[in-house]
């Protein structure tokens, strides 16, 4: 793609915005609702790997099939000479794993505002029968105005997708990844909870719980140890948030959150009374002082 060029009549590429292993990002201007747009269109190398085409492909139907104000919307699919494409709004901000390279860490309150939309998201999704299996702080989009937006749905799945391949199930980021996953079962409701809940640990941390050397590793602690406390490692972080990270973790599926919106309503308790967050706001409301 070079600047000035124009795809199927409206969007007029403007500058390179990024590339991937499998697709480069264009900021175009959308010459009929005069905004700007994402143009994300496949590279042509890639798209000879028949496996890399259906991935992309998938990616533009599944997000596409989703209107919800936590999830990066897909405004058109297509195809440009022979290559497709997809049209997402434009975010003007920086991704979760951004601001964590800066920052280090959010606070509580922070964190626990950014996965109350992100759960927003997930339960969206999961309502209309879609997997994500890659949520993780470089796929959430942080908008000019807070609003947080779920992206990159190009491992995304349907839960009744019936057909799948131990390649097929054994993808995404091992920092994130089940452990039921590992162990070759089937991407599910559950899996992408265990995911919310690692990323929540490493809003408040700047760390994931698990790592080492070589993903095998990672993906081993993952099915055998013990999930590390949050409030050692921030010590600011209440015992009821620590609570739903375990949850959200368990290493039996069967006893995580049975949907996002459970999750959703526990982290929403600590957004309506502060004081689980706050111990002296606590004792002051009870004491009666301001």
């Amino acid at each position: 793609m070079k600047l000035q060029d124009i795809i199927d009549e409206r969007y007029k590429i403007k500058s390179l915005l990024g590339e991937g292993g499998m697709a480069i990002v264009y900021l175009a201007d959308d010459l009929i609702t005069r905004k700007e747009v994402a143009v994300k269109i496949i590279k042509e190398d890639t798209m000879k790997n028949p496996v890399n085409l259906t991935r992309f492909e998938r990616e533009a139907r599944t997000a596409a099939s989703l209107n919800h104000q936590n999830i990066v919307r897909v405004i058109n699919i297509g195809t440009y000479e022979g290559r497709p494409y997809m049209v997402n709004e434009f975010i003007k901000g920086q991704t979760l794993r951004d601001v964590l390279n800066v920052r280090g860490k959010f606070s509580v309150i922070e964190a626990c505002d950014i996965m109350y939309q992100l759960t927003s998201a997930a339960l969206h999704a999961h309502q209309h029968g879609v997997i994500h299996r890659d949520i993780k702080p470089q796929n959430v989009y942080i908008s000019s105005d807070s609003t947080i937006k779920l992206g990159d749905f190009g491992i995304a799945t349907f839960q009744n997708n019936s057909r799948v391949t131990r390649s097929e199930v054994v993808v995404g980021s091992v920092h994130y990844l089940a452990p039921e996953i590992s162990q070759g079962n089937k991407p599910n409701i559950a899996s992408d909870i265990y995911a919310l809940g690692i990323t929540f640990f490493e809003l408040l941390t700047g760390k994931v719980p698990f790592d080492d050397e070589t993903p095998i590793n990672v993906a081993l602690k993952h099915i055998r140890e013990k999930m590390p406390s949050v409030r050692k490692l921030n010590s600011k972080v209440p015992p009821y948030v620590e609570k739903i990270i375990n949850k959200a973790c368990e290493k039996n599926p069967s006893n995580r959150y049975k949907s996002a919106l459970d999750m959703r309503k526990d982290i929403d308790r600590i957004l309506r009374d502060p004081s689980l967050i706050n111990k002296k706001s606590f004792f002051q409301k009870l004491f009666g002082k301001k």
